[in-house]
Protein backbone atom coordinates (compact mmCIF):
# COMPACT_ATOMS: atom_id res chain seq x y z
CA UNK A 1 0.00 0.00 0.00
CA UNK A 2 1.24 2.97 -1.24
CA UNK A 3 -0.45 6.50 0.12
CA UNK A 4 0.18 9.48 -2.11
CA UNK A 5 0.41 12.84 0.05
CA UNK A 6 -0.70 16.03 -1.38
CA UNK A 7 1.63 18.95 -1.41
CA UNK A 8 0.40 21.82 0.26
CA UNK A 9 1.72 24.91 -1.35
CA UNK A 10 2.24 27.89 1.41
CA UNK A 11 0.37 31.23 0.57
CA UNK A 12 2.89 34.11 -0.50
CA UNK A 13 4.45 35.98 2.59
CA UNK A 14 3.92 39.46 1.34
CA UNK A 15 1.76 40.85 -1.19
CA UNK A 16 3.36 41.62 -4.61
CA UNK A 17 4.95 45.40 -5.52
CA UNK A 18 2.28 47.23 -7.59
CA UNK A 19 4.10 50.24 -8.32
CA UNK A 20 8.32 51.13 -8.04
CA UNK A 21 8.88 51.65 -4.27
CA UNK A 22 11.03 54.61 -3.29
CA UNK A 23 14.83 55.07 -4.43
CA UNK A 24 17.57 56.33 -1.61
CA UNK A 25 17.44 59.92 -2.98
CA UNK A 26 13.52 60.39 -3.27
CA UNK A 27 13.09 59.12 0.12
CA UNK A 28 15.97 61.58 1.03
CA UNK A 29 14.14 64.71 -1.03
CA UNK A 30 10.84 63.73 0.60
CA UNK A 31 12.14 63.44 3.90
CA UNK A 32 13.31 66.65 4.00
CA UNK A 33 10.07 68.53 2.64
CA UNK A 34 8.40 66.15 5.38
CA UNK A 35 10.90 67.80 8.06
CA UNK A 36 9.94 71.35 6.68
CA UNK A 37 6.37 70.59 7.82
CA UNK A 38 6.69 68.33 10.79
CA UNK A 39 6.10 71.69 12.66
CA UNK A 40 2.74 73.06 13.97
CA UNK A 41 4.18 76.38 13.68
CA UNK A 42 4.94 76.22 9.96
CA UNK A 43 1.81 73.75 9.30
CA UNK A 44 -0.11 77.43 10.80
CA UNK A 45 1.52 79.48 8.62
CA UNK A 46 1.26 77.52 5.07
CA UNK A 47 -2.84 77.51 5.99
CA UNK A 48 -3.08 81.01 6.57
CA UNK A 49 -1.18 81.93 3.42
CA UNK A 50 -2.72 79.72 1.33
CA UNK A 51 -5.56 81.21 2.71
CA UNK A 52 -4.87 84.56 2.24
CA UNK A 53 -6.03 86.37 -0.80
CA UNK A 54 -3.40 85.75 -3.42
CA UNK A 55 -2.00 82.58 -1.77
CA UNK A 56 0.50 85.17 -0.08
CA UNK A 57 1.28 87.26 2.86
CA UNK A 58 3.18 89.74 4.26
CA UNK A 59 5.94 88.76 7.34
CA UNK A 60 3.77 91.83 8.98
CA UNK A 61 0.03 89.90 8.82
CA UNK A 62 1.58 86.75 10.06
CA UNK A 63 3.12 87.58 13.61
CA UNK A 64 0.32 88.11 15.46
CA UNK A 65 -2.37 85.29 14.50
CA UNK A 66 0.70 82.68 14.88
CA UNK A 67 1.40 84.57 18.19
CA UNK A 68 5.43 84.80 17.95
CA UNK A 69 8.09 87.64 17.69
CA UNK A 70 8.83 88.43 14.04
CA UNK A 71 12.37 87.02 13.85
CA UNK A 72 10.91 83.35 14.85
CA UNK A 73 8.31 83.68 12.16
CA UNK A 74 11.08 84.67 9.88
CA UNK A 75 12.55 81.52 10.75
CA UNK A 76 9.96 79.05 10.13
CA UNK A 77 8.92 80.84 6.98
CA UNK A 78 12.28 80.25 5.83
CA UNK A 79 12.35 77.15 6.61
CA UNK A 80 9.51 76.48 4.81
CA UNK A 81 11.06 78.58 1.32
CA UNK A 82 14.27 76.28 1.27
CA UNK A 83 12.14 73.22 0.94
CA UNK A 84 10.29 75.03 -1.89
CA UNK A 85 7.01 75.58 -0.05
CA UNK A 86 6.90 78.99 -0.31
CA UNK A 87 8.72 81.94 -2.41
CA UNK A 88 9.90 85.17 -1.09
CA UNK A 89 9.83 88.85 -2.71
CA UNK A 90 11.09 92.20 -0.86
CA UNK A 91 8.77 94.98 -1.37
CA UNK A 92 10.15 97.73 0.73
CA UNK A 93 10.83 96.78 4.11
CA UNK A 94 8.87 93.63 4.33
CA UNK A 95 9.11 90.81 3.31
CA UNK A 96 5.93 88.70 1.22
CA UNK A 97 5.58 85.18 1.05
CA UNK A 98 3.92 82.76 -1.18
CA UNK A 99 2.70 79.42 -1.52
CA UNK A 100 4.66 77.65 -4.52
CA UNK A 101 2.07 76.38 -7.37
CA UNK A 102 2.53 72.08 -6.76
CA UNK A 103 4.17 71.76 -3.83
CA UNK A 104 1.62 70.68 -1.78
CA UNK A 105 0.90 68.46 -4.36
CA UNK A 106 4.34 66.80 -4.69
CA UNK A 107 4.55 65.53 -1.34
CA UNK A 108 0.70 63.31 -2.02
CA UNK A 109 1.66 62.44 -5.02
CA UNK A 110 4.63 60.83 -3.68
CA UNK A 111 2.90 59.11 -0.92
CA UNK A 112 -0.06 58.19 -3.11
CA UNK A 113 1.95 57.04 -5.62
Amino acid sequence: MSATLDVIQPAACCAPLVREPLGAAEADDLARLMKALADPTRLRLLSIVAASDGQEACVCDLTEPIGLAQPTISHHLKILAGAGFLSRSKRGTWAYYALVPGALERVSDVLRG
